[in-house]
């Protein structure tokens, strides 16, 4: 048997026998906080503000606490329940509440926002965590 064959039987017997014998499965503690940031541009139509705001979040992504980052625009998808009016969406994920807390007063964020707040009109945000 090959090692990861070794490692996958493994893992499926002891899940198994914790789901048998009703014993808790070790789960993580943290719950992922996800921050999903929606732009609408003060000039929908200028190409240069777009690739302005793009390239700012690119920067903004190298926050070290965020672990994971999309940065996108309206797919080409039509149907009555998508909101697609914005130009630039941004997700980050965070490991928990209290990293997204950090982000939030870090520096390159803070200075995002004071040299970019000019590109956009609006701004939505959700925000989830895991249940």
């Amino acid at each position: 048997m090959e090692r990861r064959q070794f490692i996958q039987k493994g893992a499926t017997v002891a899940l198994a026998g914790g789901l048998l014998t009703n014993q808790a499965i070790a789960m993580p503690t943290t719950k992922v906080f996800i921050h999903h940031v929606y732009f609408w541009l003060a000039n929908p139509e200028s190409e240069a503000d777009l690739n302005q705001l793009i390239a700012a979040l690119k920067k903004l992504s190298e926050v070290p606490n965020i672990q994971q980052f999309h940065i996108g625009v309206p797919a080409d998808t039509r149907r009555e329940v998508i909101e697609s009016s914005y130009q630039v969406s941004l997700c980050l994920f965070f490991a928990d509440s209290e990293e997204e807390a950090i982000y939030q007063i870090h520096p390159l964020h803070l200075k995002f926002v004071e040299e970019n707040k000019h590109l956009w009109k609006k701004v939505v945000v959700y925000d989830s965590v895991d249940i």
